[in-house]
């Protein structure tokens, strides 16, 4: 099995209203937006996307609303982030009677698991459907260090296709492609990391900042895609203090705040996630208002 999964893909939020309940309406317009700007695909329910803030019910319900409204028009992925691998199994399961394109499978959430778990954890969840998998390799965020080693073993894996590499050490993408060669589509998944990863071979991007500057990640794709480096460096050094943003413990809220300013939506988060206050959202708004005001002539054509 082969992955097209290539190009700029969006790690959604999910919008709510001001009481924490789903905003599908708001959600989908938010979309929308993004797909007018020429973005490639659609993760939903990843760790922007708040998936393990919401009850299961609610993660199948934004899906459906997803896959009917997207009709087809870009791949529809959905984030697997369960406490268990029967839980992910099952949810991958109804994810595909739903009708997604595939899966992005995250590893247990709270057990921190040692290798050979680690790969009984994805084999499983490859075996629960035909849907081809993007395995998301964040070892900062969630403790789980998938390696290349690993990953040559699970070669043998027809679904696994895609990894979104995320280990803030951009010497994987070339350790991944030393070790297994094209087995794998190889996704940058650091919005600060993305030039570097494409540069050495990675061809597609998971970006959290997209939700809010859709036509500069587009734009910074495309040029890096002609191979004009020196108009991406410049635009990548507008860029760079928003997707820092990317990398903090509140990268939700920070980007939901860029996506509020930006008009594409609210910035409400659900809790325990809280808003942020004061000082600090002072200094976030700072550089998110800095960027709106400097941003670049999104066109890679001129």
């Amino acid at each position: 099995m082969s992955s097209a999964w290539r190009g700029v893909f969006a790690a959604v939020t999910t919008q709510f209203h001001s009481d924490q309940s789903l905003n599908l309406k708001s959600t989908l317009a938010h979309i929308d937006a993004m797909l007018d700007a020429g973005l490639h695909g659609l993760i939903m329910l990843g760790t922007v996307g708040e998936n393990y803030s919401l009850e299961y019910p609610e993660k199948l319900e934004v899906l459906r609303a997803t896959v009917d409204h997207i009709g087809g028009r870009v791949p529809v992925l959905t984030g697997v982030a369960e406490y268990t691998t029967k839980l992910a199994s099952r949810y991958a399961v109804d994810a595909k009677e739903i009708g997604v394109d595939g899966l992005m499978v995250l590893p247990t959430m709270v057990y921190k698991t040692a290798p050979e778990e680690t790969m009984v954890h994805y084999r499983t969840v490859a075996r629960a459907t035909d849907l081809p998998i993007m395995v998301y390799n964040n070892p900062v965020s969630y403790g789980v260090d998938i390696t290349p080693a690993m990953f040559q073993e699970l070669a043998d894996e027809p679904t696994l296709v895609a990894i979104k590499e995320s280990s803030e050490n951009v010497r994987r993408i070339t350790d991944l492609k030393n070790a297994c060669g094209d087995r794998y589509t190889l996704l940058a998944g650091v919005d600060d990391l993305v030039l570097e990863s494409l540069m050495l071979g990675a061809e597609g991007w998971v970006s959290g900042l997209v939700n809010a500057f859709p036509a500069e990640n587009r734009l910074l794709w495309d040029l890096a895609e002609a191979g004009r480096w020196e108009e991406a460096r410049e635009v990548y050094r507008w860029y760079m203090p928003l997707l820092h943003l990317d990398t903090y413990p509140k990268l939700v809220q920070y980007i939901k705040l860029a996506v509020q300013e930006c008009g594409y939506g609210s910035e409400t988060v659900r809790a325990p996630r809280l808003a942020i206050e004061g000082e600090e959202r002072e200094r976030i708004l700072a550089i998110i208002r800095k960027g709106i005001a400097e941003r670049p002539q999104t066109t890679a054509s001129a």
